[in-house]
Formats: C-alpha cells, sequence, structure tokens
C-alpha cells in the first residue's frame, strides 16, 4: 500500500513541480520588466504598472485563479482556458508581481552614486544597469527570492480548486477510501523540496 500510494503522490508532484517550474520561467524575466516599468519615467505607464502590482498583491491567489479560468466564459463567452493553462497564467502574473517589487528594491537600494560614476565613464543607461547594478542586484535580492520560492511551492495546492490534480489533489483522493494518511505523507515531499531549495539558497548567498 505505501508504495501505491507514493506512486500516486509523486504523479502528483510532477504537476506540482512542472507549474513550479514554468512559473519562475515566465515570471522571473516578466517582474524585472513589470519593475523598470514601475520606476520608468513617464508617468501614466509607472501610474498603470504600479497600480496593477497593487491589485494583483492585494488581491488572493485563489480568486485570481478563478477569474481567469472561469471568468473568459461568463463574462465574454470565450471557451474556457485548460485548466493547467489557467493555472499557470495566474501563478506567472501574481509572482511576477511580487518579484518585481523584490527587483525594484533591490534596484533602488543601488547607491545614486554608482550611476553617476558610470555616467562620468562614459557608460549608457543600458550598460550601467547590465554591468554595475544588475549584478549587484543579483545579491541582493537572494534571500528574499529564497522565501518567494518557497511560498510558491506549498502555493501550488491552490489549483486544486479548479481540479488540477497536483500532490494534496492526489493526497485526498485517498479520504475516500478511509485512508487520511495519505494526505499527511503529501507533508514529506513538500518539506523535501522545500529543504532542497533552502540548502540551494544558502549556497547561493554564501
Amino acid at each position: 500500500m505505501l508504495l501505491t500510494v507514493t506512486l500516486t503522490l509523486l504523479e502528483g508532484l510532477g504537476t506540482t513541480l512542472k507549474l513550479f517550474a514554468l512559473t519562475l520561467l515566465f515570471a522571473l524575466p516578466l517582474g524585472l520588466v513589470i519593475a523598470l516599468g514601475a520606476m520608468s519615467r513617464i508617468a501614466p505607464l509607472r501610474w498603470l504598472v504600479s497600480t496593477v502590482v497593487w491589485v494583483v498583491r492585494g488581491t488572493p491567489l485563489m480568486i485570481q485563479i478563478l477569474i481567469l479560468f472561469y471568468g473568459p466564459g461568463l463574462l465574454f463567452d470565450l471557451p474556457l482556458l485548460p485548466r493547467f493553462g489557467a493555472a499557470l497564467l495566474s501563478f506567472v502574473i501574481n509572482y511576477a508581481c511580487y518579484f518585481s517589487e523584490i527587483y525594484r528594491g533591490g534596484i533602488q537600494s543601488i547607491p545614486r552614486g554608482q550611476y553617476e560614476a558610470g555616467e562620468v565613464l562614459g557608460m549608457t543607461r543600458s550598460q550601467i544597469f547590465f554591468k554595475v547594478t544588475l549584478l549587484q542586484v543579483v545579491k541582493r535580492i537572494v534571500p528574499p527570492m529564497g522565501n518567494e520560492f518557497i511560498t510558491l511551492v506549498k502555493d501550488t495546492a491552490l489549483v486544486r480548486v479548479i481540479s488540477v490534480y497536483e500532490i494534496i489533489w492526489m493526497g485526498e483522493s485517498y479520504i475516500k477510501k478511509g485512508m487520511i494518511w495519505p494526505l499527511f505523507y503529501t507533508a514529506v515531499f513538500y518539506l523535501a523540496v522545500n529543504g532542497v531549495l533552502t540548502l540551494l539558497f544558502r549556497q547561493a548567498e554564501k
């Protein structure tokens, strides 16, 4: 029985890790773009981006998942997005906004004198950003990024609200068979994944 449950949970873990990896793949670069928009000298763009970030960060991720999955069909009579696609889109938008605030904080923490020194040396704004600022930003954002990565692993459980079969869904399915221990067993998988992430980020910080 333990082997059967383990194989079932590993199937759910595959969905969890797939959602985790694809979210990072798209949200990390998108977050940087959003951060640059939030710091833009163009006031309307800066206001628009900041408003979107405020709305996304100020509302529950579960609501965003439900809106993106059911919204197109109920509001515009459009076909529903695939369940996993709607979940992924929700996670990318949500985490890109959180990442953007981390990026923005890191960028704005760099002393203004370094920008001025780069300009004196004849560097362009893009050269200053990529060769001077970005490398220092990466070092400063590693700890908060590590926290967001761990939170992302746990947040993947929310996609069960639109019947995406992630690991907790698989564990909960055994309750109908009169067994609750597989649901607790899922915690072992979460601890293992987050343990690996914790070790990786500790090495990155060093």
